[in-house]
């Protein structure tokens, strides 16, 4: 009997510690590098699957609001979450802006055939689509912690998506005057960003198709200096539903994807969502250790 006991609390202690391993995977505890003074980060990674914007919004507002609310209570020092998602059912998001709307160029009686919803938005920029087979990625953080303001926020998750499309073996650039990251011809006044670019973007307007296509876009809104929102990259989307819009009202641009530039070599959804994870948690380790590092 005793040994009956002994043995099954032993497997339960076994159990209970590999199912603490299992949820540490979405919890990445990062120590700040380079930084004797800077204490750790913690970034909280969800992966959301399949899930309706509307759901995913709701959500994102209230983590934002618990980050904030951290700042003052027993929490305080962590960094934020980052969450993973594709859009399913496809919908195309307008923001604020006054033109958005006019971007939207298909019918009602198109949006029903192909399936996308039409949501208002409350991030920057235009008008925009996600649907499946593109990572959608909202990062929640305190930007006050990694010593960051709008732009130079703007220009980290550039270079994030352009690490990441590096490691697949896909060379992308930013253009200074429209947000987001770019793949084929380099135009004269693309940038390579750092950690340290604050540099202030400039409205875009029309620009011609030579300067390149578009693989991921860029929205954000801050309150209280913390991030929602954020970025989606074009993995195996239907770039055919984007003929439905005016993407970010770019007119003349054009649009790609992983699956588009890499044929059959194009990785599959869960190798990107994991290489974009260990890009955001070096990225930000590396600008918490510098923001301690000043303060």
């Amino acid at each position: 009997m005793i040994v009956c006991c002994v043995g099954f609390l032993l497997f339960t202690w076994l159990w209970a510690e590999a199912r603490g391993f299992c949820e540490s995977v979405q919890r990445r505890r990062m120590s700040a590098i380079d930084s004797p003074h800077a204490a750790g980060i913690d970034l909280l990674v969800r992966d959301l699957g399949a899930m309706a914007y509307a759901e995913s919004l709701a959500l994102q507002r209230d983590l934002q609001r618990q980050v904030i609310e951290a700042r003052t209570g027993s929490c305080a020092g962590g960094v934020g979450h980052l969450l993973l998602v594709e859009h399913v059912p496809p919908v195309i998001t307008i923001s604020r802006r006054k033109e958005a709307r006019q971007h939207v160029v298909a019918t009602e009686q198109q949006l029903r055939d192909a399936g996308v919803e039409v949501a208002q938005t409350d991030r920057g920029g235009d008008v925009t689509y996600h649907g499946p087979g593109q990572l959608v990625v909202y990062p929640i953080l305190d930007l006050n912690v990694l010593g960051l303001r709008l732009h130079g926020y703007m220009r980290f998750l550039e270079r994030i998506v352009i690490d990441t499309l590096a490691g697949f073996g896909v060379e992308a650039h930013r253009d200074s005057s429209a947000t987001g990251v770019w793949v084929q011809r380099k135009p004269q006044n693309a940038e390579t960003p750092t950690l340290q670019d604050t540099a202030e973007g400039v409205s875009p307007q029309g620009v011609p198709p030579r300067q390149g296509a578009k693989i991921c876009a860029m929205g954000v809104r801050v309150s209280r200096w913390v991030s929602m929102h954020g970025l989606a990259l074009n993995v195996t989307t239907n770039l055919d539903h984007f003929n439905l819009i005016v993407p970010c009202g770019l007119a003349g641009r054009r649009v790609t994807s992983l699956q588009h530039k890499l044929g059959d070599r194009c990785p599959a959804m869960s190798l990107v969502k994991r290489v974009i994870v260990e890009q955001f948690s070096h990225g930000i380790a590396q600008l918490a250790a510098s923001s301690s590092g000043r303060s």
